[in-house]
């Protein structure tokens, strides 16, 4: 096996190592219930919809009557 005559700086060690990193990007599907983008196998954040199936219903907030409040 092969062994280094020099030995070599951590940059150059580190750039190495580094240059291999890469940013990989979401793949997006469109949702079948709703039409939203979202990520491959993933629930749909926006109807909570996987595979044609309700999985999480989303939760809706109550409005305020008039009469009741605060001061």
């Amino acid at each position: 096996m092969a062994n280094p005559k020099k030995k070599h700086t951590r940059m150059r060690r580190d750039m190495r190592r580094g240059s291999n990193w890469k940013i990989e990007h979401l793949h997006l599907s469109k949702c079948s219930h709703c039409g939203a983008a979202n990520i491959s196998h993933q629930l749909c954040a926006e109807c909570g919809f996987y595979n044609g199936e309700l999985i999480l219903p989303r939760k809706v907030k109550e409005k305020k009557k008039e009469g009741e409040g605060g001061s």
